[in-house]
């Protein structure tokens, strides 16, 4: 027992999920500022439209960064919480200065790859660890994001 945390599991595993968890909260978080900026800046023939998307997409986001935050809370770690700590530990590119519909939704797209890439890579961890809760919220995110790449690649292909 003295090896298990607080929820049941070995603290080496939960570790090394607290530090996956980690990487993937500093992906989130440049993901919601990048389109955040793509809410307030895209202009031209899908404006309306994508306007609307955009703030329904950061919104979502910004309720799965503290989900996120949680879980590594609840595994007994601290989240980081600095722009420059997840600068070093993200793969999505920092968006800047995109105001083409296109642009926009090819950022998300691309984003969207990667965090469903570093999501499986969690399930993996947390399948190995029993640790059904990071599980759980890992197949949800991803279930919901495969179905948005489909959407915004079918918006971009028109």
């Amino acid at each position: 027992m003295k090896n298990l945390n607080r929820i049941g599991i070995d603290k080496e595993a939960a570790t090394q999920l607290a530090d996956h968890l980690n990487h993937l909260l500093a992906q989130y978080q440049v993901f919601y500022m990048n389109v955040r900026g793509f809410h307030w800046n895209i202009s031209g023939e899908k404006f309306f439209e994508l306007h609307a998307q955009f703030e329904l997409l950061y919104n979502d986001l910004q309720v799965k960064i503290d989900e996120i935050a949680e879980r590594i809370l609840t595994l007994g770690h601290t989240p980081i919480h600095t722009y420059a700590e997840y600068l070093t530990r993200t793969e999505i590119a920092v968006a800047q200065s995109v105001s083409t519909w296109r642009a926009g939704v090819a950022h998300v797209i691309d984003a969207f790859q990667i965090l469903i890439t570093q999501q499986r890579k969690l399930l993996k961890l947390s399948s190995a660890a029993e640790d059904e809760g990071t599980n759980a919220q890992m197949s949800d995110y991803i279930r919901q994001q495969e179905k948005s790449i489909w959407m915004y690649n079918a918006l971009i292909h028109n």
